[in-house]
């Protein structure tokens, strides 16, 4: 089963956020080994150099570490992947603040909009 991708970024870089995705999810645990290059291009129906290109950009991240002979596998450091998972948080809230400044909303109609989508009642707090 092929994945789709977005014409706007690199297919290599949207790679590197679904594993991400999946570490964060625990889909992909702490020192789990990862597919194989070949068998990662294979299911993602893309060219292995993509996914060497992939594995190495998560290396260099520090999310993975290649071991001689073994394979790629998930870091097991803590830090690194707590680190991961608020980085990405950090992200998508900055994504939804632009997108609600870029509409003219306020802060408070920002939190309220929040807190209504959540179920939350002010009073709750």
């Amino acid at each position: 089963m092929t994945e789709e991708f977005l014409a706007t970024k690199p297919i290599y870089l949207q790679i590197v956020e679904r594993i991400c995705q999946k570490i964060i999810r625990e889909e992909l645990k702490s020192g789990e080994k990862l597919p194989s290059v070949r068998e990662m291009a294979i299911q993602s129906g893309v060219n292995p150099n993509t996914i060497q290109r992939t594995y190495g950009e998560l290396e260099r991240m520090d999310i993975v570490e290649s071991r001689r002979g073994q394979g790629t596998f998930v870091t097991e450091n803590i830090d690194v992947l707590k680190q991961l998972k608020d980085q990405m948080k950090t992200e998508i809230v900055e994504t939804y603040v632009k997108s609600m400044q870029e509409l003219g909303f306020t802060k408070g109609e920002m939190l309220e909009g929040l807190e209504h989508y959540l179920g939350w009642d002010k009073d709750d707090n």
